[in-house]
């Protein structure tokens, strides 16, 4: 664990699109914040897929679930937070989590409640870091998660829709928030890649477009900013590589069998594959978080 340690900070793992990593980069990245301070990992995603990844399925159908903390039942987060065997405590999702989003939606103060029954006891006290998987769709617990943390890491993954994705989520979801609170996009990050990138690939495509972008993911800040230096190529990296002088790299989470596997076996990557590769990436994420952005 670091010697120096950061401010608490509570950051939410977002993108209105399914199936990019989403769970995947949450995960790993609570896991090596884990490395830096107490962390604890709240799974805000109906679906349950990390708090089932990580071997706590009894705990996704329990009697006692977040509506029971965040409306206005008597219990507490410690009544469902789980130890982890790496690091991190859970803070299982619920088969009922849908049902909650709707009760939220007519609840007094409904965007605020995962702050003031969560965040605000926890944060600084019992945890330096809390990070929240959220859903693939705007609501009422993608609103709470903004409210509650004011911190985003955006994952994306290369496809026809990846720059799609990225542009909703900003369209639909940060900048409502952001006309009554700061939201600050702390990195968007690029994952699941495979293909190479000195011919017209759809990682090519993608890394272009978040390393060439102008238009802004921050106030005054353009999007290329926000891409991790594990991510980012420059213009004329580009043309090196296109004109053979320069060993095409791999940048981006690249794509491997353990990332998959290791939900599978319910362990991150970390503690699935040591020897990882990818590991390192999910390393400078987590000191991101940890510093409040990308510092160049």
């Amino acid at each position: 664990m670091s010697d120096t340690m950061s401010e608490p900070r509570a950051v939410s793992v977002v993108i209105l699109k399914g199936g990019v990593g989403k769970s995947t980069t949450s995960m790993n990245l609570a896991r090596q914040l884990a490395e830096r301070g107490r962390t604890l990992f709240a799974d805000l995603d109906p679906n349950g897929h990390a708090t089932n990844g990580l071997g706590f399925e009894a705990a996704y159908q329990g009697d006692v679930n977040l509506g029971d903390v965040i409306l206005e039942g008597d219990a507490t987060p410690h009544d469902l937070i789980r130890p982890t065997e790496y690091g991190f405590d859970l803070l299982p999702s619920s088969n009922t989590l849908e049902d909650v989003e709707k009760d939220l939606a007519g609840a007094m103060q409904g965007s605020a409640r995962i702050k003031s029954k969560i965040v605000d006891p926890l944060l600084g006290s019992e945890y330096d870091f809390v990070v929240f998987d959220c859903p693939a769709y705007p609501g009422m617990l993608n609103n709470n998660a903004l409210v509650a943390t004011g911190n985003v890491v955006i994952p994306i993954e290369p496809g026809s829709s990846a720059i799609g994705g990225y542009k909703r989520t900003m369209e639909r979801l940060i900048e409502p928030a952001r006309e009554y609170i700061d939201v600050d996009v702390l990195a968007v990050v690029p994952n699941k890649l495979s293909d190479r990138i000195d011919q017209q690939t759809e990682d090519r495509e993608l890394l272009e477009n978040l390393n060439t972008a102008t238009y802004e993911v921050n106030p005054g800040q353009p999007l290329q900013e926000a891409v991790p230096d594990f991510a980012r190529i420059t213009g004329d990296e580009f043309d090196a590589i296109d004109a053979g002088e320069q060993t095409p790299p791999k940048p981006g989470i690249r794509h491997r069998s353990a990332l998959s596997r290791s939900l599978q076996h319910n362990q991150p990557l970390q503690d699935y594959d040591p020897e990882n590769d990818q590991i390192a990436c999910y390393e400078e994420l987590a000191e991101i978080v940890a510093a409040g952005g990308i510092e160049r």
